[in-house]
């Protein structure tokens, strides 16, 4: 039986990607796509991901817009990585398809109340806004969630947006510190899993030949790429999100530690940070696992492989 899902997502280039190997991979059932304002404000994002969809030749797939801002602060966006519209690179017509009338978060509690208990993984790859916002609008749906799999924080690496923080968790904390403190079973892919992810010129060729997507995902990731490489002076780019779906297919290709992570939300100077107990010198109660390895070649063999099909 196919697992159930619910990808929350603020697309960007990775995070179209992620949807992608969601879609061609008929083990997982994908029952909507929430969007969340992210890498760029909300219209965007709900139009990007429906742009994916479309791609995908899967118009029936539902897509929800949820909350436009953070839960406490001012909105920060990501268009010096993703470009103006988030999904720079290859032009794509805009959507035909229509945008749900329900919001996401009235979506989300209600699709966790409908289906048994335990039924449904969640999959956040952008700020945690909507997320949050359902667990303290509706707290009976925590017991209901099978799994929270989600792409944020890191700890080795470090920080993406500011020197300790990645941007998803820096963009909503207290979001983000809300769902850490849910109870929930939480796999974490963080920056050190996913700064190991990195094309190349033969994996981004190797997506060119991918099928019928292929050209338009060697085209974001060529866009992409160039701030990655600028920034890092690594020979390619992390594609992040897709790490969670990759999971969810083959955790095999992941290794991690189940300890404790908690948000920082007061702190000026480490905004945003996951405190991550990796080698747990605190007595904190463990919360998530925490990724720290991936089989990179596994990740990118699965990744072309599964495109290929859409």
């Amino acid at each position: 039986m196919a697992r159930k899902i619910i990808i929350d997502t603020d697309p960007g280039q990775d995070d179209a990607v992620a949807i992608l190997l969601a879609l061609a991979s008929p083990e997982l059932e994908l029952l909507g796509i929430t969007c969340v304002a992210g890498n760029v404000p909300l219209p965007l994002t709900s139009k990007n991901a429906r742009i994916v969809c479309e791609l995908a030749n899967r118009p029936d797939m539902r897509v929800f817009a949820g909350c436009d801002a953070p839960l406490a602060r001012p909105l920060v966006t990501a268009e010096h990585v993703h470009g103006k519209t988030g999904l720079d690179g290859m032009d794509l017509p805009d959507p035909i398809m229509a945008l749900q009338e329900q919001h996401a978060v009235d979506f989300l509690i209600e699709t966790l109340r409908t289906e048994p208990e335990g039924a449904i993984t969640l999959v956040p790859i952008g700020p945690l806004t909507n997320i949050a916002t359902a667990i303290q609008r509706a707290p009976d749906i925590i017991p209901r969630i099978r799994e929270i799999v989600l792409m944020g924080g890191g700890y080795f690496e470090g920080g993406n947006i500011t020197p300790t923080a990645e941007f998803n968790i820096y963009v909503d904390p207290e979001a983000a510190k809300i769902v850490f403190g849910a109870g929930v079973p939480m796999v974490v892919m963080p920056l050190d899993v996913t700064h190991k992810a990195l094309t190349s010129r033969a994996r981004v060729e190797a997506f060119r030949n991918a099928g019928r997507v292929g050209p338009a995902v060697a085209s974001w990731t060529d866009f992409f790429e160039r701030f990655d490489k600028e920034k890092y002076g690594s020979e390619g780019a992390p594609l992040h999100d897709p790490c969670t779906i990759a999971y969810l297919l083959k955790p095999d290709l992941f290794t991690g530690r189940h300890i404790n992570v908690e948000i920082e939300t007061e702190s000026d100077l480490t905004l945003g940070m996951t405190v991550a107990d990796w080698w747990r010198v605190t007595r904190r109660a463990p919360n998530a696992t925490f990724m720290g390895g991936i089989n990179d070649a596994g990740f990118f063999d699965l990744l072309t492989e599964r495109l290929s099909r859409l």
